[in-house]
């Protein structure tokens, strides 16, 4: 993926009428990537998995895409700096094949990133090793470049960025999603899907406790099942019942 995906993507599964929450985290992001992409800059978002981190990179940068090149690359595994080069040729859409060698491959990325502003987001970040992260700041450090990256990734993201000084030293904001606060899950969930806007307290309480723990991931799985188990029982509202026969297929709460 080289721009950003679209709006109804954004959702883990593909929930009707599921909406997107401005938490506080995602206010502090909007601000933050806005602050970085100014000053041209490189930011960290990072936090455990399902805290809601791309999610909130993506909907804040959206915004932001009419007036800025954005380019996104997702990391899923171990990689090479010849990958990283490969998928940065990608990204940028850059006409014809990839040059053979790296000097002559370095020259080409630096003067294409040097022709306009653009920000580039690496999402799952924690996968670039020592040698890759080098390589980002390298093209980042050059004066002719007008780059803004953003660093998203797991738990293992602030510590493999922290390990490279150079990096790290350059970092101009480091934000760490964590999970929902109890009290947060009480003014977030109602908003975040109809059939918890008339649920009781308690019950969202009970089903955040059970199973999702304050992590958005968990309550977009949650929220699919129990909408599945109203659907077929025909009850109006959420229950403890329902909630236990969604916390089944979870795995989780029994």
């Amino acid at each position: 993926m080289t721009r950003l995906p679209p709006a109804p993507t954004d959702q883990y599964t593909a929930l009707p009428d599921a909406r997107l929450v401005t938490t506080r985290a995602l206010l502090t992001a909007r601000e933050n990537l806005t602050d970085t992409i100014n000053a041209r800059a490189m930011m960290c978002i990072h936090g455990g998995a399902g805290f809601g981190k791309t999610v909130a990179v993506t909907s804040c940068l959206r915004e932001l895409q009419t007036s800025e090149d954005i380019r996104r690359i997702t990391f899923h595994a171990r990689t090479t700096t010849r990958a990283v080069r490969h998928e940065l040729h990608t990204a940028l859409e850059l006409p014809g094949q990839p040059p053979r060698y790296a000097t002559e491959f370095d020259h080409l990325l630096k003067a294409t990133l040097a022709a306009h502003p653009r920000t580039l987001v690496l999402d799952e970040a924690q996968w670039l090793s020592s040698d890759q992260l080098e390589y980002i700041r390298y093209l980042w450090d050059d004066p002719y470049t007008q780059l803004a990256v953003i660093f998203v990734g797991g738990e293992g993201c602030h510590a493999t960025l922290r390990k490279e000084p150079m990096l790290s030293s350059r970092i101009f904001i480091w934000q760490r999603f964590t999970r929902l606060t109890t009290d947060e899950v009480l003014e977030t969930i109602p908003l975040y899907h109809p059939i918890w806007a008339d649920a009781d307290p308690e019950d969202i309480t009970y089903a955040d406790s059970r199973a999702a723990h304050g992590n958005f991931r968990n309550w977009a799985r949650l929220t699919a099942h129990t909408l599945t188990a109203l659907n077929r029982t025909g009850r109006p509202r959420v229950d403890q019942e329902v909630l236990r026969w969604a916390f089944s297929r979870l795995g989780s709460g029994t």
